[in-house]
């Protein structure tokens, strides 16, 4: 009888904390769809969903919530359970939010070289930072520090793309395709995703394909990232020593969540470029966004203009993935653009000048499936 009752207490803590979580879902809006002017090109129509507006600002506060159910649900996360992610960046905030939401305490291992504002932000949260000197040793020490609590380590890069259920259950490729359903084009040519555990571009490859649409996804890379070179040779074993430049994006292996198969195309987009078209598409929306979300519209841009150049028309939707006011010290600065030898000044013309009516006149390297 005591095991029985002791069991018992255990299931009603995960009851509890389950529907916390889906209490906070409830209490939320879905984000918004923005459709751009695109008066220029008439036969395009460009969409971006605002993934900035969840309550963590970023899309990374659907993945933990779904990250944090998936744990629970399958017994990994106890009442009092510590939990750690290796992530200094928005993961690690929107998780920090929902361990405060069910009262366990997190931990993000992270680089002692992480900027004060990310600290902050997970700090906020009520979230712990475990730093590290050695980069290449935040996955090893982050399931040690959990092992030696007894605590549970996320590991977001893994469960990422089987955390969410693809075909359905309120995911983002199901809200893309509910919020166009009365566009004039309602089924996109294109989605384009850029790829940062490749939980998301999995969600969205799977739906596409279990729904039947005719959408082809389109994966978009940064510089200083093994994502492209697995995808166009194959090999899931491809790494980079350099760590990326666009945060929350590009990663230094091919992680276990990103899955090629699914994906039709894709794109590796300079660094530079980049910022670039995350000033353009901020001066167009009169506020700022990332740079995660410049390397998403400008690989939205190089689909259009393919498409115009065909005689196509059709839908194109990317994401909004956060918002650009993190990074007033980092992209948003002049400073920090010339220490990391970044001049996205050549590139914001060429973006203008598509977006004005002109040609795209911008290559970058591409794989097909």
């Amino acid at each position: 009888m005591p095991t029985r009752r002791t069991s018992a207490d255990a299931r009603d803590w995960v009851n509890r904390a389950v529907a916390a979580i889906e209490a906070d879902q409830h209490r939320s809006a879905d984000t918004h769809l923005w459709k751009l002017d695109t008066a220029a090109h008439p036969g395009i129509d460009l969409y971006l969903k605002d993934e900035s507006t969840h309550p963590t600002g970023s899309l990374k506060h659907r993945l933990a919530r779904s990250l944090f159910l998936y744990a629970l649900c399958n017994g990994h996360i106890r009442e009092g359970s510590l939990v750690v992610e290796a992530s200094s960046g928005s993961t690690a905030v929107s998780e920090a939010y929902f361990a405060r939401m069910i009262g366990v305490p997190f931990y993000a291992v992270m680089p002692r070289s992480t900027s004060p504002e990310k600290i902050a932000a997970i700090t906020h949260y009520g979230g712990n930072c475990h730093f590290i000197d050695d980069g290449h040793r935040i996955y090893a020490e982050s399931a040690e520090l959990a092992a030696r609590h007894g605590g549970y380590f996320m590991d977001q890069f893994t469960h990422a793309e089987r955390a969410t259920d693809w075909r359905g259950n309120n995911n983002i490729a199901e809200s893309i395709f509910q919020q166009m359903r009365s566009e004039r084009f309602a089924v996109p040519s294109w989605v384009i995703m850029s790829a940062g555990t490749g939980g998301t571009s999995a969600t969205i490859g799977r739906y596409i394909r279990y729904k039947r649409h005719a959408t082809c996804l389109s994966v978009t890379d940064v510089e200083h990232s093994a994502f492209f070179e697995g995808f166009a040779t194959h090999d899931p074993a491809c790494i980079c020593e350099r760590p990326t430049r666009i945060e929350g994006i590009g990663r230094p292996r091919v992680e276990p969540s990103f899955v090629p198969g699914v994906i039709d195309h894709m794109l590796r987009v300079p660094d530079a470029v980049s910022i670039a078209a995350m000033r353009v598409l901020s001066r167009r929306l009169g506020r700022r966004v990332g740079g995660s979300t410049g390397t998403n519209f400008v690989t939205m841009c190089f689909h259009a203009a393919r498409m115009i150049d065909a005689g196509e028309s059709g839908s194109l939707v990317t994401l909004i993935c956060d918002s650009g006011e993190r990074y007033a010290n980092t992209y948003y600065s002049d400073e920090w653009l010339r220490a990391n030898d970044l001049d996205p000044s050549p590139f914001e013309p060429a973006i203008e000048a598509f977006l004005a009516g002109g040609p795209f006149e911008l290559a970058f390297e591409e794989s097909w499936a």
